[in-house]
C-alpha cells in the first residue's frame, strides 16, 4: 500500500480512537456563550495550535516519530496534561490507536498518551513525519470542528470553511515542531485548561472532555 495512503488511514476520522466523543473544553466554552459562532470556534482552535495542547502534542509527536524514548516521552505528555479529562482524552485515545496498530500492522507499540504513541507509529511505519504530523493535527481540529457543528451549532459548510481556514496552521505548526525539541515545550492558553476543568462539573455534557 501507498504510504501517503497509509498516513491518511492512520489519521482519518474513520480510525477507531474514539475522537469524535471529545470536545477539549469546548464543550464548557459554548454552554457558556462564550464560542458562539464559526468565527470564534476558529479563533478558539487557532489558540488550541499555536499555544495550547496542539503545540506540546504536536513537538511530542515530532520528538517520537525521531525516534526519542516513547516511555519517557509518553510519562511528559501525561504530566502535561491539566485535568483529569484532558488526561483521559490522551490516555484512552492513545491507547486505542496503539491496539488498532498493533492489530493491523502488527507494530511493537505499547499503551502511551495519543501523540506519541501516533509519532511512534509513523517512525515505525516510514512514513514522512512532518506530512504525519500535519495530518494529525488537521484530523484532530476535526474532530473539534465536529464537536462545535454539533454544540454551537453551525452548519456543515461553515464547519468546512474552519477547517479550510486552519489548514495552513496546521502545516506551518508541523513544521515549527519538527525542528523543535522538549527545550520548546509549553504555551499560555489559560481559558482552554479552566474550561477542561469545569467541564465535569456542566449539568448536562454530550461529550466526554
Amino acid at each position: 500500500m501507498s504510504t501517503d495512503l497509509t498516513l491518511h488511514q492512520l489519521f482519518s476520522p474513520a480510525f477507531p480512537t474514539g475522537g469524535f466523543a471529545y470536545s477539549h473544553g469546548l464543550e464548557t466554552l459554548v454552554a457558556e456563550g462564550q464560542v458562539t459562532s464559526a468565527e470564534e470556534l476558529r479563533d478558539w482552535l487557532e489558540t488550541w495550535l499555536a499555544q495550547g495542547t496542539g503545540w506540546s502534542d504536536a513537538v511530542l509527536f515530532a520528538c517520537a516519530a525521531r525516534g526519542e524514548d516513547p516511555g519517557a516521552l509518553s510519562d511528559l505528555a501525561l504530566a502535561l496534561a491539566g485535568t483529569a479529562e484532558r488526561r483521559r482524552e490522551t490516555e484512552l485515545q492513545g491507547a486505542a490507536f496503539a491496539a488498532t496498530c498493533r492489530a493491523v500492522w502488527a507494530l511493537d507499540l505499547p499503551e502511551m498518551a495519543y501523540p506519541v504513541a501516533a509519532g511512534r507509529a509513523v517512525a515505525l511505519l516510514g512514513l514522512d513525519a512532518e506530512a504525519a504530523l500535519g495530518t494529525a493535527l488537521l484530523n484532530t481540529v476535526s474532530g473539534y470542528v465536529g464537536a462545535g457543528i454539533r454544540l454551537i451549532p453551525i452548519g456543515q459548510s461553515a464547519g468546512q470553511e474552519v477547517l479550510a481556514a486552519l489548514a495552513p496552521a496546521c502545516a506551518e505548526v508541523a513544521a515549527r515542531a519538527m525542528a523543535a525539541s522538549l527545550n520548546d515545550l509549553g504555551g499560555f492558553a489559560p481559558l482552554i485548561d479552566v474550561a477542561s476543568a469545569r467541564h465535569e462539573t456542566l449539568g448536562v455534557r454530550l461529550f466526554r472532555s
